[in-house]
């Protein structure tokens, strides 16, 4: 089951795509990309794991390339770039049970993705990691909205 990595975020992504599309024509390895963005392998893999489960990105054999889709996303406006991230985060957790649940408190979701065998968010980090995550994809894409403890999906 894909999740999006609690240690990811959006200025990753665009950095990730920025890199990979103008330093080295969408495609390099690993290593030369952790090089360029002066991060080490473990800051970096975050944003790898999830632009590759997003599919702004494929990765094989240590080679990343960038997609169609991560070329749109680049070079497209603010409004699209947020369509982009909502269409493509509904497919994978914690969005895939958001959208089921539809209005719920991190606790609430956290429980269910629990239940559904989900364990990223099971540590002491894990309600505040949720949070972020729900707020750095969902809310910014417009996806949810945070009506004070309570999280709504915005009607798609």
């Amino acid at each position: 089951m894909e999740v999006i990595d609690p240690h990811a975020r959006v200025a990753d992504l665009v950095g990730l795509l920025y890199s990979l599309e103008n330093t080295f024509n969408g495609k390099t390895d690993l290593y030369m990309l952790e090089k360029e963005m002066e991060v080490d392998l473990d800051d970096l893999m975050p944003i790898v794991y999830t632009a590759n489960s997003l599919g702004f990105i494929t990765v094989g054999e240590g080679d990343i390339i960038i997609t169609d889709k991560g070329i749109e996303f680049l070079k497209s406006n603010l409004k699209r770039r947020k369509e982009i991230i909502k269409d493509s985060i509904k497919k994978i957790e914690p969005f895939k049970t958001t959208l089921e649940l539809k209005y719920f408190t991190i606790e609430e979701l956290k429980y269910v993705l629990e239940k559904k065998g989900i364990q990223v968010y099971n540590s002491p980090e894990g309600l505040y990691d949720l949070q972020i995550t729900l707020v750095e994809w969902g809310v910014y894409s417009g996806l949810l909205k945070k009506e004070g403890e309570r999280f709504i999906v915005v009607t798609t």
